[in-house]
């Protein structure tokens, strides 16, 4: 296999790679939704280069349109779970002070009730996973709750997940050198066979271990 077929080949993996943490993402806003039969669910990614949150992911209202519309980092009371790390339930949001009421008529979408809850990976902050206009059946129950913890933890790792596609992206269309050394370090182990073969791929396995 040449570098440039097994570049080629690379950031196919990579594209592909995205696509399928992005309908992951998608999947659970649609069933966070359906669990809790909300009139939408959405997933903010933060953005740190930029200090913004992205629409990742809609289900319901505003899903053909919010994906990708970005807003600053502190707005609203997604900034606020985001800044805080901490889960938060509202029942009257538009009596909150720190909803940011422009921004939602700005979607077309303004909530009634809420429920958001930060996605956390390891020590890092990613995003925020939000519900939003729940039927008001009974008052926010601790099953509610745990079952809302579920859905960030998912979402979380999809976002982790989502981050490094992104960043390998990256890598493959700003840094050729660097890319070109790991294509020809991967040209070389597939060209090996037998025992040299896998003891090239335990130094692989071993390096990947060390990078983690």
């Amino acid at each position: 296999m040449s570098e440039e077929s097994l570049r080629a080949a690379v950031a196919a993996g990579v594209m592909g790679s995205e696509d399928r943490y992005r309908s992951l993402l998608q999947s659970i806003v649609e069933v966070a939704r359906a669990i809790f039969g909300a009139r939408a669910s959405s997933v903010f990614l933060l953005d740190e280069d930029a200090d913004e949150l992205v629409f990742a992911a809609v289900a319901g209202e505003g899903s053909g349109s919010l994906v990708g519309t970005r807003l600053p980092s502190s707005t609203g009371i997604a900034g606020w779970v985001l800044a805080s790390r901490t889960p938060l339930v509202l029942e009257d949001v538009q009596n909150d002070p720190r909803h940011a009421r422009d921004f939602a008529e700005s979607t077309g979408y303004v909530p009634k009730g809420l429920m958001a809850v930060p996605l956390l990976h390891e020590d890092r902050a990613l995003g925020v996973l939000q519900v939003l206009d729940r039927p008001q059946r009974a008052r926010f129950s601790l099953q509610e709750m745990e079952l809302l913890g579920l859905f960030a933890n998912q979402a979380a790792i999809a976002l982790d997940l989502l981050v490094s596609a992104r960043q390998a992206r990256a890598v493959l269309e700003n840094e050729p050198v660097e890319v070109g050394a790991v294509a020809r370090v991967a040209a070389a182990l597939d060209a090996l066979e037998g025992e040299k073969r896998e003891a090239g791929m335990r130094l692989v396995a071993e390096l990947e271990r060390v990078l983690r």
